[in-house]
């Protein structure tokens, strides 16, 4: 199958665009390399998939005319659509630029893809959607108008966008709701990679709130998602991408300690804007529809992400 992945040279998509490739897949990715964090370390995630094959087109998808240029050079027939600004903090200091990225982004994608005759996309949407929603584990057809952060807002927006597209011009498309994916080549701006980065400098880890808890999905298991849904893109479809498993920060922090060799030490913060106690994914209609099951354990993956970090930053712990 051809394939267009936007954000491909992201955490989630270089990962993806590798495991298309060794399908079988023809793959193109195209990437604006947005400086939310280092190109260097974009380009090198992309790395391994342009050496099996990949093609990399650079277009900002919020460029109508140089995307749909893309999108008709590359001919894709399916589009996975992983480009967004990401991070819930960041995103209550500057919510015009997140909606510009995530919806008006969007916006651009389905257009190119509707004039373009592409009628089928698998597109990225978040747990954050959920937002203040307190009843879990987190099903589909539970409220999403109550997000907690413009991050969430945008999500849930693009989730929107996606269904009417889906509604009045026919296309097949699919959101996946991605729980807290983890692994090698993580953003260094999330909490696992945060953390490690603290841990290994001999810093304290700060933990905000009590009580919270998320559902940590390890990168293989979301990529195996997004592939188990491609086939399957019929209609407007939502599914949860997560482990099902509910992981508490100091669990979190405890076993990144030990696998990075290291003594914690957490200080205790109050709540911060923008945050939710805890999130849990039900994956029963994944599972059901899709035959996903997540199958690497939180233990096993926060080894596999500490061996990365180690050979990227030095096995050297100060």
């Amino acid at each position: 199958m051809r394939i267009l992945i936007t954000g491909g040279a992201g955490f989630i998509g270089s990962h993806l665009a590798e495991a298309l490739l060794a399908r079988g897949d023809q793959v193109a990715v195209v990437d604006c390399f947005e400086p939310f964090y280092a190109e260097e370390a974009k380009r090198r995630n992309l790395a391994p998939a342009l050496a099996a094959g990949a093609t990399l087109i650079e277009a900002d998808i919020r460029d109508a005319g140089a995307f749909l240029g893309a999108v008709r050079s590359a001919g894709p027939e399916l589009v996975v659509h992983l480009a967004a600004r990401p991070g819930v903090g960041p995103s209550l200091e500057q919510p015009g630029l997140y909606v510009d990225l995530n919806v008006a982004g969007t916006v651009s994608v389905l257009e190119a893809c509707r004039q373009a005759g592409v009628a089928r996309l698998v597109v990225a949407s978040s747990s954050s959607v959920y937002g203040l929603n307190r009843s879990v584990p987190f099903k589909e057809t539970d409220r999403t108008a109550s997000p907690a952060s413009p991050y969430g807002a945008t999500k849930a927006a693009t989730e929107l966008l996606c269904h009417t597209y889906a509604h009045l011009h026919g296309q097949d498309i699919t959101c996946l709701r991605f729980f807290t994916v983890y692994g090698p080549r993580q953003r260094p701006d999330m909490a696992i990679h945060k953390f490690a980065r603290l841990l290994t400098a001999g810093e304290p880890v700060k933990l905000y709130g009590t009580g919270s808890a998320r559902d940590y999905t390890y990168v293989s298991d979301a990529v195996d998602g997004v592939v188990r849904s491609l086939d399957r893109v019929d209609g407007f479809r939502l599914y949860n991408i997560g482990s099902g498993r509910r992981i508490e920060l100091e669990t979190v922090v405890e076993e990144l300690s030990k696998a990075l060799g290291v003594r914690p030490r957490i200080e205790r913060e109050g709540w911060q804007p923008g945050d939710v106690v805890q999130t849990l994914a039900d994956i029963e209609l994944a599972r059901a529809e899709l035959g996903y099951e997540a199958a690497v354990p939180f233990s096993e993956g926060v080894r596999q992400f500490a061996a990365w970090f180690l050979a990227q930053h030095g096995s050297t712990v100060r």
